[in-house]
């Protein structure tokens, strides 16, 4: 990976380097192809990102049905359930419908304290969320993300895609910034498939 000289470029891999993270987070992980992402899901996941931005994508399979998984996915109220980088999250404005905002605080040791989010896609039908980062103290500006659900070949279990655009900060590369934010999302999909497997191992019925 291409490095600035600009010691400060650094510094989101920095960050994330040095915080605590669970185990699950260093197994391995894809980005799913458009072949793996059925074409009615795929539209979802196409951001038209400007120079100054960057996106990506990340997979992960679950072995658990999608009302488990969409269960903790939908919930825009309690993030925290499954991402383990937030440390509390409050509505405040809305009922959790479309518009809903929700202030997100993060644990130390990542370049933000909070975050204040906007639920842009809550489809229930479909399983789509999404949201877009509209404020808040965090180096991600324009930061916008969208979950899917969909069941995997052969209907064993769930896949779900989570993709975004972001804001490239100043002093860090494309790369740089993708590589923070899919550390950051891979972990938080690894957690919950861990826990959407856990509910179905109490609940099989």
């Amino acid at each position: 990976m291409k490095m600035s000289s600009n010691p400060k470029s650094s510094l989101l891999l920095q960050r994330i380097n040095q915080t605590p993270t669970p185990a699950a987070c260093k197994q391995a992980y894809h980005h799913p192809t458009a072949a793996q992402i059925p074409d009615h899901i795929s539209r979802y996941h196409n951001h038209d990102a400007a120079p100054n931005q960057c996106s990506s994508a990340v997979s992960q399979h679950i072995s658990s049905p999608i009302s488990t998984v969409w269960s903790l996915v939908r919930r825009f109220d309690n993030p925290q359930a499954y991402k383990h980088f937030i440390k509390s999250c409050h509505v405040i404005l809305g009922d959790g419908d479309v518009g809903s905002l929700r202030e997100v605080r993060v644990i130390s040791g990542l370049p933000a304290v909070c975050s204040t989010e906007r639920l842009e896609i809550l489809d229930d039908e479909r399983h789509v969320i999404s949201f877009s980062v509209v404020g808040g103290d965090h180096r991600l500006a324009n930061y916008r993300s969208v979950t899917t659900l969909h069941a995997a070949a052969n209907s064993e279990g769930t896949v779900v895609v989570e993709s975004y655009v972001v804001d490239v900060p100043q002093g860090n590369t494309k790369e740089e910034t993708c590589v923070f934010v899919d550390t950051i999302v891979k972990c938080n999909l690894q957690s919950l498939a861990q826990i959407a497997e856990n509910l179905g191992r109490r609940n099989p019925n």
